[in-house]
């Protein structure tokens, strides 16, 4: 009888110990997913340097709305979107921030102001030198493009799209 009820009590921890561990793990990776940039929070903060030697800063309320892209030289989609995040900037400039985060920790100098000049990137181009501002905003894959409205709240992320439907989006934040 004892030996029965050692064992019922040895079951009965495990049982407990495995419920404990599962809950834990799902609170863990909730917590992982509120930490994520995504519509309708507020977009992670960050300063960062340009090439033009400014530093520039994202995080609470700002004049304008803004889009947020992460770029490298070597990426063939960017330089795909490269002329026309150009054109959208000079149509749109005096009513929405452009930041050009390139993704330096992987990238050259030489290259990255070679693709900036090629592509005459008046907007701020800034130098993510350590990964941080990319690992923040959890960019898996470039281009990578969030548009920030004037409150700093993310309205949405996304990849590569069509001119016409970026510039769709474009308006849309402004007329927000």
């Amino acid at each position: 009888m004892k030996r029965n009820v050692l064992i019922l009590v040895a079951v009965v921890l495990l049982a407990g110990f495995a419920i404990y561990q599962n809950i834990a793990s799902k609170d863990r990776q909730a917590s992982a997913k509120e930490a994520a940039p995504k519509p309708n929070y507020l977009a992670p903060g960050f300063k960062l340097s340009s090439l033009d030697g400014n530093v520039y800063e994202v995080g609470g309320t700002r004049e304008k709305p803004l889009l947020v892209n992460f770029w490298a030289s070597w990426c063939g989609p960017c330089e795909l979107e490269a002329p026309d995040l150009k054109q959208l900037y000079d149509k749109y400039k005096d009513q929405i921030d452009f930041y050009a985060v390139n993704m330096t920790a992987s990238d050259r100098m030489d290259n990255i102001k070679s693709f900036v000049k090629h592509f005459e990137f008046k907007f701020p181009v800034l130098l993510d030198s350590d990964g941080k501002v990319g690992e923040l905003y959890r960019v898996n894959g470039i281009p990578m493009t969030f548009l920030v409205d004037k409150n700093g709240i993310i309205k949405e992320g996304f990849g590569v799209l069509h001119p016409d439907e970026l510039e769709k989006r474009i308006k849309r934040l402004i007329e927000s």
